[in-house]
């Protein structure tokens, strides 16, 4: 099979070049390649090899149980492209109200002997109006695509005042996103994951769901509302943040961010940088999480796992540790493109 027929060949044909490059610029152009390079019929074609087992879960019809991951289409620019590639559904942002510039570069570093990155990207974007405008673009092409939208609070905004970013997102992606994500996970923006302390997240989450209800009452369609998750939780935090998202009425879990530890990679000369460690690494902590979750939520509502999916296996013992969906991201990066396909195949045969 050639390059041009396989884009997981043409990937590992490319990366070593873009390897040769600064992260952040590779991962530009690797997603401007993408859009620009990619004939429609070979993505029509993907997509269809990819989409195996369909699931129905929080009302939604996903293609299948293999989603991309929060962080890498942060403005929706590449929505179409993307979702091309066979996934069953995207995540897109996070996404704050106003345009932010995010943490001075460099903010992105690889470690390939790990299959790691460390970023402390600081939820740069172009804020939330732009966003919508991609999404509801591309839904006049697509409409029954399943799209989440992440949401968080600008750098600069009081913890105090947290609350009114993330009504401020709702409100403006509720109409537009087949689900949304409230992110109080992120390590790289200061105090972010405060939100995450039992009471903290019990007044968020309060303030969503009454957005959320005024909406419905005006005549949109409810929303799915989700929440992702620290992999640096400790057991006993847990129960108690379950207990709060299940009387909140919140819809799920998605489990998890990037972790601000450096286990597995503590000798590594970038180890020393700040921001969230993705990748194999985190593997560990996520799936520890993921019990946990799993544990106490008893199957009352569904999780989405994320953090550490480098292979078809990570991504079938998550769904054994009782995940109900994956994510992709870091896998991207060192896999490329076939490794969707290969997660979705083997899912599908799981299930």
């Amino acid at each position: 099979m050639s390059a041009a027929s396989d884009p997981g060949g043409f990937y590992t044909l490319v990366r070593n070049l873009l390897f040769r490059l600064e992260p952040e610029r590779a991962h530009d152009l690797a997603l401007a390649a993408l859009r620009y390079a990619m004939p429609v019929a070979l993505a029509r074609q993907l997509h269809r090899r990819a989409a195996h087992a369909p699931v129905n879960l929080l009302g939604l019809a996903f293609g299948n149980r293999v989603g991309l991951a929060a962080g890498l289409d942060k403005n929706g620019d590449y929505i179409a492209a993307l979702y091309a590639l066979g996934f069953g559904f995207l995540e897109l942002g996070t996404v704050t109200p106003h345009a932010q510039k995010g943490n001075r570069p460099p903010r992105l570093f690889r470690l390939p002997q790990h299959q790691a990155l460390i970023n402390r990207m600081g939820f740069n974007n172009l804020g939330v109006a732009h966003l919508a405008a991609r999404v509801q673009h591309f839904r006049q092409a697509v409409p029954d695509a399943v799209i989440g939208i992440n949401i968080g609070k600008n750098r600069d905004t009081p913890l105090a005042q947290a609350d009114r970013d993330y009504a401020h997102c709702l409100r403006r992606v509720h109409r537009l996103a087949s689900y949304v994500v409230v992110n109080v996970s992120s390590p790289n923006t200061p105090g972010l994951r405060d939100l995450q302390q039992t009471q903290a997240l019990d007044a968020l989450l309060a303030k969503l769901q009454q957005v959320r209800d005024e909406l419905h009452a005006a005549g949109e369609e409810r929303r799915p509302l989700l929440v992702k998750l620290s992999p640096d939780l400790n057991d006993d935090d847990i129960p108690e943040l379950v207990e709060v998202v299940l009387s909140r009425g919140i819809d799920g879990v998605v489990a998890t961010n990037t972790t601000a530890g450096r286990a597995g990679v503590a000798d590594h000369p970038l180890a020393g940088q700040s921001g969230g460690l993705s990748g194999a690494p985190l593997a560990p902590l996520a799936e520890h999480v993921l019990q946990g979750l799993h544990a106490a939520l008893r199957g009352r509502l569904p999780i989405i796992a994320a953090g550490g999916i480098l292979s078809a296996e990570d991504a079938a013992r998550r769904m054994a540790l009782g995940a109900d969906l994956v994510q992709l991201y870091s896998g991207l990066v060192y896999r490329g493109p076939r490794l969707i396909r290969e997660v979705a195949e083997r899912l599908s045969r799981a299930a």
